[in-house]
């Protein structure tokens, strides 16, 4: 390690624009956390990439001391794909919102996952739209009344860690802007994974839909209503850890600890399990009817799109040399037009 990358600090990625979110916005905590991981990562600041798409958490690439590309509604997963195609030792970052990911993007993000290409893929969730100025998005809840919606939204919202889940991701976790030491170790952890990366963070829009994950985020709410992953260990909740989840079945059910109920009988979390069934089941459980697990879901290992796809250009190369681009357009079947 260079002497260099020893002393990078917080402050090394701070950029001299002025921050324009809402006093009061979960982003300032994600964009904080962001901070301390990316000089834990013996990365040189050249080396890192953050892409965004349209939205309130899409203006953070301005914040970071970083090369940076703002782009596209939707198309942040895109954009990241080609630059980390054509350079692979870059550690390319995604950042968008639940709109911003889920509607005009959501066939980015699903196929971006499912290649499995090394990105790192940060989805601020506020479910609402707040740089429009609070139209419900599709993570907001059954019945939310927006400004686009007031009787009440008749959509069924996306849950983006089962989207996540179902598109396979090999890394898949959650965490909360105020939970600010569980919400680093989740982005180092993510930021060390090789391969796609999904974070989803619960983020206060304190403006146009403030609380929205009080029972998450609050200090007198959050051990009733929240459940903490941990690789090998059973799922335990509650302000005296006196209830846990066990399986009836294949479908999971609250209990409490005590009596004929042991540690033992609990569901024990496995996020190496190469089979993704257990970690959706965990994604499906939503408050009020259960507390919302955080954490790591899942962490596996599969070869990166990249990897493969470069390994083939290699190797036609060997075969058949660089070749021209004149003679890609000569080679095969030809045609005049007259």
């Amino acid at each position: 390690m260079s002497q260099a990358l020893t002393q990078l600090t917080a402050k090394d990625f701070a950029s001299d624009q002025e921050t324009r979110w809402c006093p009061g916005c979960g982003d300032y905590s994600i964009l904080a956390q962001v901070k301390k991981v990316l000089p834990t990562l013996d990365t040189p600041r050249e080396k890192f990439v953050f892409v965004s798409g349209i939205g309130c958490s899409s203006r953070f690439p301005y914040y970071v001391n970083t090369y940076g590309i703002h782009s596209i509604h939707g198309r942040a997963p895109a954009v990241a794909t080609g630059v980390k195609m054509v350079r692979p030792d870059l550690s390319v970052w995604v950042i968008t919102g639940d709109g911003d990911a889920l509607s005009i993007g959501g066939n980015h993000l699903l196929h971006a996952i499912r290649r499995n290409i090394d990105l790192k893929i940060v989805l601020f969730n506020n479910r609402i739209y707040g740089l429009t100025k609070g139209q419900y998005s599709p993570t907001s809840e059954m019945g939310k009344k927006t400004k686009s919606t007031p009787m009440g939204s008749v959509d069924f919202p996306l849950h983006p860690i089962s989207v996540a889940i179902g598109a396979e991701a090999t890394f898949v976790a959650r965490s909360v802007d105020v939970h600010v030491k569980h919400l680093e170790d989740v982005l180092v952890r993510a930021a060390r994974h090789k391969g796609t990366a999904f974070v989803e963070v619960y983020q206060n829009c304190n403006i146009f839909n403030d609380l929205a994950f009080e029972y998450a985020a609050g200090k007198d709410t959050r051990d009733d209503h929240t459940v903490i992953l941990e690789h090998g260990k059973p799922l335990i909740f509650g302000k005296n850890r006196d209830k846990g989840i066990r399986l009836n079945g294949t479908a999971p059910e609250i209990v409490q600890l005590g009596g004929d109920i042991k540690e033992d009988d609990l569901l024990f979390h496995d996020e190496r399990a190469p089979e993704p069934t257990l970690a959706y089941l965990l994604s499906r459980m939503h408050h009020p009817e259960f507390p919302e697990p955080l954490g790591v879901f899942r962490a596996v290992q599969r070869p990166t799109y990249e990897a493969l796809a470069n390994q083939q250009i290699a190797t036609a190369r060997a075969q058949h040399g660089e070749g021209t681009l004149e003679a890609l357009f000569d080679d095969g079947e030809t045609w005049v037009v007259n």
